[in-house]
């Protein structure tokens, strides 16, 4: 279903979301497992391989060797390990609530959609009846209007559109709410998937699915119109931005008045699909991908209104195949996990279960989560850990040559701005208005929906609350929002590999620290800088600096894009480039902050390994990970982070500081010369 923060904050989150497993026991549901005695996993090391060559593989290569991708997902690492203990920690508690018959509110709710998903047998005797209505209301549409009308409904329900509406935060007046319009209309990964030769043989199987969920739900002609069906997306994805092009915040900050999109992209009933969206009282939007509106407008307009129609009964199909029958559930998972990700075998139903409460009422479940497993003195370790990381990169700042007194001093102002959210949120999210009920599992995720599409619809107009949260607590990610000038740490990633409270300095620095570092740096990458203290997007940068900064950019792009990570597949630095940024700031700062946090006093040597080779340890341990191939290429096209291994060696191939750690010499394969290294923040 819809998640509209992610259009806002998703290119700065730290990493992609994993699927989880069972813990052998509620008591392990406890404490997170340690890395180790002092909190790296040593054993997991391979010595066979030198850090001069592969810092990465020395971390973590023993442990990548033994390890085995489990078979219902379609990676496996760092993330994915501490999501298991996240989401066994979750369905401990969404067990407690489903079984309790005394249980009200929050705890009554999550516990009915719990219910409402487990129950296999009952959402199989329905078959395709949820989606009845949904099904008839496309299929008595009489116009292009009546369509449109549908694109904008499905913005709160079931459904796709060609185009895309989400209200968020103004970039341009972050005190604001502001609705925004992006591009839609593909149901594959990316639009390389239509046009690139490499991926026709999912293309091929996209079709046969669509024909499947068509057949399924009963819609004429199948075969014929998934035929159709892909034809228009491949037209759509022709004129599409590429995900590169749409992150530039520049580029996609285009304000119209509402009054003025039929006259800029004729042949779309804007009217029509605001209303559908009840988004009728907006007076402004953004436009994001403005060039490409006009041109898929046009092929709206020239497209056949039976196939239109047809391709809003799939994409229902689609986004609702999870909570139908097996026929649906099976065929959406051969199709978008199977044979996109290269994932064998689907998750268990109630590792799905929990995800789905995650994702449409996590604040409630997130509540109940916090309460019984986040220890408060995790909080404070943390405040301690990002006040030692601000004041690195406020000494970093004062200290970089390249740039100008006026810039500097913008930075410096940015930084002292910003906001630190750590482990849950101030104010817990009202669902008193949104009704679950048990045996309605279509109803109860489309009741979810539509709520939060309402609530974020009926604020406009009100000033932004600087205090939301675009994650919940159990999710083992964080985020930095520029709008918002502030970073985000919830409370599940605050535990080993990334945060022992009891392990080593150094490798938490490297861990956590690196983490924090990550996420302050994004408000200084080569989008985030672009946003000043405030969240205003404006230009607060000289000429000239900007040009060096762009400069030293355009040379560590070269770096990734020297990366054949499967044969014929690189990584793009276009799409990257942020979270790139982002990990060369995340291991400076972390390294800064763990020496400042020595006072003047040697660091131990544990292990014979010295406090600066630990931190780079502890920074190469959390990426450790295995993709399968599938999956691998698809994030290729579609993530803007960069493969896990290349996250830990890239960035440190640029901080001298590793060079000196490791004794790394011209010839060694790590080594890249002084005069090459970047030199950023």
């Amino acid at each position: 279903m819809k998640t509209f923060w992610l259009a806002a904050c998703a290119a700065s989150a730290l990493a992609l979301g994993a699927v989880p497993a069972l813990a052998a026991d509620a008591t392990d549901l406890a404490k997170a497992p340690r890395m180790g005695p002092w909190g790296f996993d040593s054993a997991g090391r391979d010595l066979s391989v030198s850090p001069r060559d592969d810092l990465y593989m020395y971390a973590n290569g023993t442990y990548l060797k033994q390890m085995e991708i489990p078979a219902d997902r379609s990676r496996y690492g760092s993330f994915d390990k501490l999501n298991e203990l996240s989401v066994n920690r979750m369905r401990a508690v969404l067990e407690k609530a489903s079984a309790n018959p005394a249980a009200a509110g929050d705890e009554a709710r999550i516990g009915a959609l719990y219910r409402s998903f487990m129950d296999e047998a009952a959402v199989n005797a329905l078959g395709a009846k949820p989606m009845a209505a949904d099904l008839a209301e496309i299929s008595k549409s009489k116009t292009l209007s009546d369509v449109a009308r549908l694109m904008g409904r499905s913005q709160m329900m079931f459904g796709g559109s060609v185009f895309g509406a989400y209200p968020g935060d103004d970039a341009k007046d972050p005190e604001h709410y502001v609705v925004t319009l992006i591009q839609g209309g593909l149901g594959l990964p990316d639009r390389d998937y239509y046009l690139d030769p490499k991926f026709a043989p999912q293309k091929a199987a996209y079709e046969a699915y669509v024909a499947k969920l068509l057949t399924l739900s009963g819609w004429a002609d199948p075969a014929a119109n998934a035929k159709a069906i892909v034809e228009l997306e491949t037209e759509i994805a022709k004129v599409s931005w590429t995900r590169a092009e749409r992150r530039d915040d520049d580029k996609t900050y285009n304000p119209f008045a509402v009054k003025d999109l039929a006259a800029y992209a004729p042949g779309f009933d804007w009217t029509a699909f605001m209303a559908g969206a009840g988004l009728s009282g907006a007076q402004k939007v953004v436009v994001a991908e403005n060039t490409a509106f006009p041109k898929i407008a046009a092929l709206y307009a020239k497209t056949p209104l039976d196939t239109l129609k047809a391709w809003q009964a799939f994409h229902l199909a689609d986004q609702a195949a999870p909570y139908l029958s097996k026929d649906f559930d099976q065929a959406n998972y051969e199709f978008r996990n199977k044979t996109l990700s290269g994932q064998p075998v689907q998750a268990d139903r109630w590792k799905r279960g929990v995800t789905l409460v995650d994702s449409q009422i996590g604040e409630a479940l997130g509540k109940l989560y916090v309460e019984a497993y986040f220890p408060p003195e995790s909080k404070a370790k943390m405040d301690a850990l990002v006040a030692d990381i601000k004041g690195a990169m406020k000494g970093r700042i004062e200290k970089l040559t390249w740039m100008s007194g006026p810039t500097k001093a913008k930075a410096l102002e940015k930084l002292a701005k910003f906001s630190v959210m750590i482990a849950y949120p101030e104010t817990w999210r009202d669902y008193s208005a949104l009704t679950i009920k048990d045996g309605d599992l279509y109803g109860n995720v489309a009741r979810a929906t539509a709520f939060e599409w309402n609530r974020t619809v009926n604020r406009l107009g009100e000033k932004v609350d600087k205090k939301e949260w675009g994650m919940t607590p159990p999710t083992i990610n964080a985020y930095y929002s520029p709008t918002k000038n502030g970073i985000v740490f919830p409370a599940a990633i605050l535990q080993p590999p990334f945060f022992d409270p009891d392990g080593d300095p150094a490798i938490n620095y490297g861990g956590i620290g690196g983490v924090i570092g990550h996420e302050i740096t994004h408000g200084f990458d080569d989008q985030g800088r672009k946003s000043d203290g405030d969240g205003r997007l404006t230009d607060w940068w000289t000429s000239e600096d900007a040009a060096k900064f762009d400069a030293q950019a355009k040379k560590y792009g070269a770096q990734y894009a020297a990366v054949e990570v499967l044969p014929g597949a690189h990584i793009n630095p276009e799409l990257t480039m942020g979270e790139n940024i982002a990990d060369l700031g995340g291991v400076l700062l972390a390294l800064d902050a763990y020496h400042a946090s020595l006072k003047g006093k040697p660091a131990p040597v544990i292990d014979g390994l010295t406090g600066d080779q630990r931190v780079f340890l502890g920074w190469a341990q959390v990426w450790r990970s295995k993709s399968r191939e599938d999956r691998t290429r698809q994030r290729l096209v579609s993530d803007p982070h960069s493969p896990e291994q290349y996250r830990a060696d890239i960035p440190v191939q640029n901080v001298d500081a590793f060079y000196k750690a490791f004794g790394v010499k011209a010839g060694d394969k790590m080594y890249v010369a002084p005069e090459n290294r970047v030199r950023i923040w």
